[in-house]
């Protein structure tokens, strides 16, 4: 794993220890950043399930200004750090050890809204949608935004999620990537 573009590229990424967390593969990341940037002039992340903080570091690496960094497993937020500091980002990151509908609790009560938001939970885990409605009724993500959700091929997620629709999907063998973002009347 490594960083594929911007003023971070080519810096390698180390993986979480274990079996439980399975980072993004440079082909998808890559795909991803085709399809909503691929570069940035500023603006917040937030990486929900961060695992290494590969996609995280990413956007940083390619423009974001911040990106807050959240997983609840304690080998990742050490990973997260570790790679964040490999990087020299560590004063455009928050990283936090906490499960997602807290930590978009915390969110909410900060008042803070996203230009990207990165979810790649484990694939067995069923609540995207759940999230990504979250999202939506607290208005998280800006009008300009996207949301990322990653999530197993086997599964489709809702065209539609409140006032966001699913305005990408792409399969890369075991991995999907769906796209959500706010469109107008107009389809715009």
């Amino acid at each position: 794993m490594r960083v594929i573009s911007g003023k971070c590229k080519g810096k390698p990424l180390q993986a979480v220890p274990g079996m439980t967390t399975r980072p993004t593969t440079d082909k998808v990341k890559e795909a991803i950043f085709n399809m909503i940037g691929p570069y940035f002039s500023g603006g917040l992340g937030l990486d929900l399930f961060g695992g290494s903080g590969g996609l995280g570091i990413e956007a940083l690496s390619r423009g974001l200004d911040r990106v807050i960094f959240v997983d609840h497993d304690a080998k990742a937020v050490q990973t997260i750090k570790k790679n964040v500091t490999a990087c020299r980002l560590t004063d455009q990151a928050e990283i936090y050890r906490n499960d997602a509908e807290r930590a978009l609790k915390a969110i909410i009560k900060r008042g803070l809204t996203f230009h990207l938001i990165f979810l790649d939970p484990p694939y067995k885990n069923k609540q995207l949608e759940a999230l990504i409605a979250i999202i939506d009724s607290h208005q998280l993500l800006q009008k300009d935004g996207f949301v990322v959700a990653e999530h197993g091929a086997e599964g489709q997620l809702a065209k539609q999620i409140g006032r966001l629709t699913q305005v990408k999907h792409e399969t890369y063998g075991i991995t999907a990537v769906s796209i959500y973002a706010y469109v107008d009347e107009e389809g715009e």
